[in-house]
């Protein structure tokens, strides 16, 4: 899909997204649970379907009526696949749902898009090799079989955090008692917060023993119950930005007291906005792609923390560095570092590339408004924002659609 964006400024009121983050962890703690419940207020967004297909192929019933989930769950032990797990390019639903697939003692077989086949494993399959479990990867599937029970895990601080989550899980319904310790640099560590929130939702038990070490308690049961996804900091970040560009919009649905880490944006905004300041996104690398355009379009910045980019739906910085270009902006991509230098923004004389990421389509159409410009593989933002566009719009920013002409 090509959207073709007009230079405007943007006004008026519009709803934050749901949390993917948090609908993805609250679905699935649904599913563990002896009974029905209910998560009101999903998007349909293509990471969350994944996550409800996966739940479906374990033998959960998942019944959507507008906004809402029904969710009549079982015990992970109980799950029995029928199906091969499709996770589409959800990197959230692979790693959370490969330890609960392994706590009964039937074979599961994931599938994915390329681009997520492709992303690092070694987390998964080096425990299953120290604990003498099913780990077979071929490049284009990845096939377990457990029984994964409880005990001690080390895990290495400095990669995803999915999964820690993953863990954190399945290992409440385990026999025994479990430990989580994590080895430092521990980054985005308020992903683990929001499992362990979810969690808690439920009325299952997981707690920071110190710094670096989880306690999760063993036996323990899933209670059904009636929760509610709340608003998504990570997209209502792009719409926010345009208020940096003169625009005046209003974001609603965000919950102030959140644990969410990409609620931070508003401090790194003000930061841009007074100078150029380093920014570490160890904690938040998904603010990277919108934190990268503001820093063009005002005083420029440095960015650390930004190795993880590279394993995102696209190398994020590279991309970046690439769409930049075309705008007039100097990038420059270091292993773990990236400097945004721009004197001054430019209408784009070639078409911008989404790299089939949802956060550069979003990043690069907030710049757009200022410049003008034509975007491909817009269809991207259904991984998170379906209506992105037309929330754009709502704003009095002309989109036009040329699939549409």
């Amino acid at each position: 899909m090509k959207i073709h964006i007009n230079e405007g400024v943007a006004r008026g009121n519009i709803s934050a997204p749901p949390s993917k983050s948090m609908a993805h962890r609250l679905l699935i703690c649904a599913a563990m649970c002896e009974g029905e419940s209910t998560v009101r207020g999903i998007s349909t967004c293509e990471d969350v379907l994944a996550t409800l297909d996966c739940l479906g192929a374990l033998g959960v019933r998942c019944e959507q009526v507008g906004e809402d989930v029904v969710v009549c769950g079982k015990k992970p032990q109980d799950m029995r696949p029928s199906a091969p797990l499709k996770c589409r390019e959800s990197g959230s639903t692979l790693r959370f749902m490969i330890p609960i697939a392994m706590r009964s003692e039937q074979t599961a077989v994931f599938y994915g898009a390329k681009s997520l086949m492709s992303r690092p494993m070694s987390v998964y399959e080096n425990m299953c090799r120290e604990r003498g479990l099913t780990y077979l990867s071929d490049g284009e599937s990845i096939v377990v079989k457990g029984q994964l029970g409880g005990g001690e895990f080390t895990l290495p601080g400095d990669v995803s955090s999915q999964f820690i989550s993953g863990l954190l899980f399945a290992l409440p319904t385990a026999d025994k008692d479990s430990t989580i310790r994590i080895l430092p640099p521990i980054e985005s560590r308020s992903y683990i917060d929001l499992t362990i929130d979810a969690l808690k939702s439920f009325g299952v038990s997981a707690a920071w023993q110190d710094e670096h070490t989880i306690f999760i308690k063993g036996k323990q049961k899933y209670n059904p119950t009636d929760v509610t996804v709340e608003g998504d900091y990570s997209g209502a970040a792009f719409p926010e930005a345009l208020n940096l560009f003169g625009g005046e919009v209003c974001v609603s649905g965000l919950r102030p007291d959140t644990i969410q880490g990409d609620s931070v944006y508003k401090k790194y905004y003000d930061m841009l906005v007074r100078g150029v300041p380093t920014i570490h996104i160890g904690d938040c690398p998904d603010l990277g792609p919108v934190l990268f355009a503001i820093a063009a379009a005002k005083n420029g910045g440095i960015f650390t923390g930004t190795r993880r980019l590279k394993i995102k739906e696209s190398d994020r910085a590279e991309a970046m560095r690439e769409e930049l270009s075309k705008m007039g902006c100097d990038v420059t991509v270091l292993e773990n570092e990236v400097f945004v230098k721009c004197e001054g923004l430019i209408a784009p004389k070639e078409i911008i590339s989404g790299h089939n990421d949802h956060r550069i389509v979003m990043a690069m159409a907030t710049l757009c408004t200022l410049t003008g410009g034509v975007i491909e593989g817009c269809e991207a933002v259904s991984k998170s924002f379906p209506d992105f566009f037309g929330k754009l719009s709502d704003l009095g920013i002309e989109v036009i659609n040329h699939e549409d002409k």
